[in-house]
C-alpha cells in the first residue's frame, strides 16, 4: 500500500509578458501564472530531514547542508516561520517546469516545500509572508532578484508588479492565448541579470533611458490587455523583445523562434525571462493555435506549452 503524505505543497510555473531586466531597476512588469507545469512536494515520515528532489537527482540531508543550498535553506527558512524544531520527514519534490528557462522553477519548487511543510504542521502563512520567505531563497538562484517570481507562483494571479511596492492584479479584458516555446538552451537567470547589471554600471545613462523605454510599454501592454486589444498587444510584444535585443538578451534561438511565429501568423513574440535561451512567448489567436506551435517545433523549439490569460 503507498504511504500517505503527512503534507503536500503545489506551486505553478510562471511567464513574464512585459518588462523582464527592466523590473530589477524598479520599472514596472506583467507577469501571469503558467499553472500548465508545477512543482510539487511531499512529506513522509524518517528518521532525519532530507529533501529528495527526484527531477534534478538531489538528496539533501538538511542539518549536514551548507548555507547556500536552495532546498536547505527553505526548509530553514520555513521552520522559522511556523516556530518548529527541524522535523524528521522526508520531502519527495517533482516538478514539470523546465529548469534555467524563465518559467520560475526554483520559486515554484521553494513555494511547493514551504507549503508541503506547512500543511503537515497545518500551519497557515499568508501569501505575502511565503512569498517574502520564497523570496529569500531567489537570492540564492538570482542573486538580485526583482521579487516577481516568488510574487507570482505564490498568489497564482496575473500581476502588475513593482518592486517594493505589493503586487497588484488587474482586469483582463477578453481572453488571450499565448504559446511558450522552449529554444533548448539552459540560461540561468543569475547570469542575465549579472551582465545587465554589469552593462549598466559601465553606461547607466544608455540603460537607464532603455529601461524606461520597456517600462512604458509595459504600462500600454496593462492598458491593451484591459481593454482586450490583441492586435496592439501583439505590436507591443515586438516593441519589447526589439528593446530586449538592444539589452543583447536575446539570443540566433529565440530571434529565429520569434520570427517563426510571426511568419506562421502570431500577432507578436518575445522572449521571456532572462533571455540568451529559455523560452519564447508567441500571443496567437485561438485559430492559429495549432498552426503557431507546429512552425515552432519546425524552427527548432524542443518544448511548447500553451497557456489562457483570462477566463475561458
Amino acid at each position: 500500500m503507498q504511504e500517505s503524505p503527512l503534507g503536500v505543497g503545489h506551486a505553478p510555473g510562471k511567464i513574464i509578458l512585459f518588462g523582464e531586466h527592466a523590473v530589477v531597476y524598479g520599472r514596472p512588469a506583467i507577469a501571469v501564472p503558467l499553472t500548465q507545469v508545477q512543482a510539487h512536494a511531499e512529506v513522509f515520515p524518517h528518521s532525519r530531514c532530507v529533501v529528495e528532489a527526484v527531477d534534478l537527482g538531489r538528496r539533501v540531508d538538511v542539518a549536514e547542508a551548507t548555507a547556500d543550498d536552495p532546498f536547505a535553506l527553505v526548509v530553514r527558512l520555513t521552520c522559522a516561520a511556523a516556530a518548529r524544531e527541524l522535523p524528521p520527514w522526508r520531502i519527495v519534490v517533482h516538478s514539470e517546469i523546465p529548469i534555467a528557462s524563465g518559467l520560475g522553477s526554483g520559486a515554484a519548487i521553494s513555494a511547493a516545500i514551504a507549503r508541503a511543510l506547512l500543511d503537515a504542521w497545518d500551519v497557515l502563512l499568508s501569501p505575502a509572508e511565503l512569498s517574502r520567505l520564497v523570496y529569500e531563497v531567489e537570492k540564492l538562484h538570482h542573486g538580485t532578484p526583482s521579487g516577481i517570481d516568488n510574487t507570482v507562483v505564490v498568489y497564482a494571479t496575473p500581476v502588475w508588479f513593482v518592486k517594493g511596492a505589493e503586487p497588484e492584479p488587474f482586469h483582463i479584458g477578453s481572453p488571450m492565448h499565448f504559446l511558450i516555446a522552449d529554444t533548448g538552451v539552459a540560461s540561468p537567470t543569475r547570469l542575465t541579470v549579472s551582465a545587465v547589471r554589469a552593462a549598466w554600471e559601465q553606461n547607466r545613462a544608455r540603460y537607464e533611458a532603455l529601461f524606461d523605454r520597456i517600462g512604458a510599454v509595459a504600462t500600454a501592454a496593462r492598458e491593451a490587455i484591459e481593454q482586450g486589444d490583441v492586435r496592439q498587444l501583439g505590436s507591443l510584444m515586438d516593441r519589447n523583445q526589439a528593446l530586449l535585443a538592444e539589452l543583447q538578451v536575446s539570443s540566433p534561438e529565440l530571434d529565429r523562434l520569434c520570427r517563426a511565429a510571426r511568419e506562421a501568423g502570431a500577432l507578436g513574440a518575445k522572449l521571456s525571462g532572462g533571455g540568451r535561451g529559455g523560452n519564447m512567448i508567441a500571443l496567437v489567436e485561438p485559430v492559429a493555435v495549432e498552426r503557431v506551435a507546429h512552425t515552432l517545433r519546425r524552427a527548432g523549439a524542443v518544448r511548447v506549452l500553451s497557456t489562457l490569460l483570462g477566463d475561458r
